[in-house]
């Protein structure tokens, strides 16, 4: 065997195998992302929706972390996802996504990918999540979201060091600029806190994970620790719990562990199940696809029109 040759093919299949699971299920074969659509039409599927203030937007919302090239599944997958997003792949990707029912993209403030999408006549509403109050406007202008989103990572590091009033600034800026505010977290304490402070907040992006915690000694059994994180097992029912009792629409996302509850088609389909047995009818969830391998985008529909309705 010729050993670079073996070398390079194990990290294809590493890297394959790490985002398969970030949205998609293993099981889902002989259909290509390019038979989804003939054209990029009206949606030849009718999706589950929710009202986000003014807007209606499909239950399932396109993330953007493998198009920024964040598998969650380490560097090797990172690679990958980075080479394969070309402004030319994320927009026929995206234009993908609305033809086959999903109506809304939680994006970034990198935008290059959206004014292409936009000079093609795509009517993805965008969702942008950021965290830095001095760019709102050049973000706003750039991007034309719908809503801007304090960035999860940011948010519990901020509630964490005592400056929880900056992110409630944050929150100030986008709601006088006329635009949607939400707060994102990992942190389920972070959304009751600002809950029963009652921010004025529109929406709330929930992981299921509780990935910025601090590790005690005494920890619940773990799922699987790959790539530096720690996906604890019980974290989708604390996160679920806090979602059904805060009245504002929640936008759900990792629901999938980020690839961690993807070793089979059936694993993919009950982790969809859960998610939406246990949030609100008025929630939706947030799922990134890298349609590398596979047909993603077909499989996370199926399953939306199957538990989201």
């Amino acid at each position: 065997m010729n050993h670079k040759t073996g070398r390079r093919d194990f990290l294809t299949k590493l890297s394959a195998t790490a985002a398969l699971g970030l949205i998609g299920t293993a099981g889902v074969k002989g259909k290509s992302v390019a038979n989804l659509a003939n054209g990029y039409g009206q949606p030849k599927s009718s999706m589950p929706t929710i009202a986000l203030g003014s807007h209606r937007i499909s239950r399932l919302i396109c993330g953007s972390n493998p198009i920024l090239g964040y598998s969650y599944m380490g560097h090797h997958a990172d690679r990958q996802m980075r080479e394969y997003y070309t402004t030319e792949r994320t927009v026929e990707f995206l234009r993908k996504c609305e033809q086959a029912g999903i109506t809304a993209h939680q994006g970034s403030s990198r935008h290059d990918y959206l004014s292409v999408l936009r000079e093609q006549g795509s009517k993805l509403q965008i969702i942008c999540l950021d965290s830095e109050q001095e760019k709102i406007k050049e973000t706003v202008k750039n991007v034309q979201p719908i809503a801007m989103v304090h960035h999860g990572g940011v948010t519990d590091r901020l509630f964490a060091g005592g400056n929880s009033n900056l992110v409630h600034n944050y929150v100030k800026t986008v709601k006088d600029l006329g635009l949607m505010a939400g707060v994102s977290a990992h942190n389920p304490d972070v959304i009751k806190q600002i809950a029963d402070e009652g921010w004025e907040v529109d929406f709330f992006m929930t992981c299921f994970y509780f990935l910025t915690r601090k590790l005690e000694k005494e920890e619940p059994k773990q799922i699987l620790p790959v790539g530096g994180y720690n996906f604890f097992k019980d974290d989708p029912l604390v996160m679920t719990q806090v979602i059904r009792q805060v009245k504002q629409p929640c936008l759900a996302f990792k629901i999938l562990g980020a690839g961690r509850l993807c070793s089979s088609e059936e694993q993919v389909r009950a982790a969809f199940q859960f998610a939406f047995e246990n949030i609100k009818p008025t929630d939706g969830v947030i799922v990134g696809m890298f349609p590398w391998f596979f047909d993603e985008i077909g499989a996370n529909v199926k399953y939306a029109q199957e538990f989201g309705r």
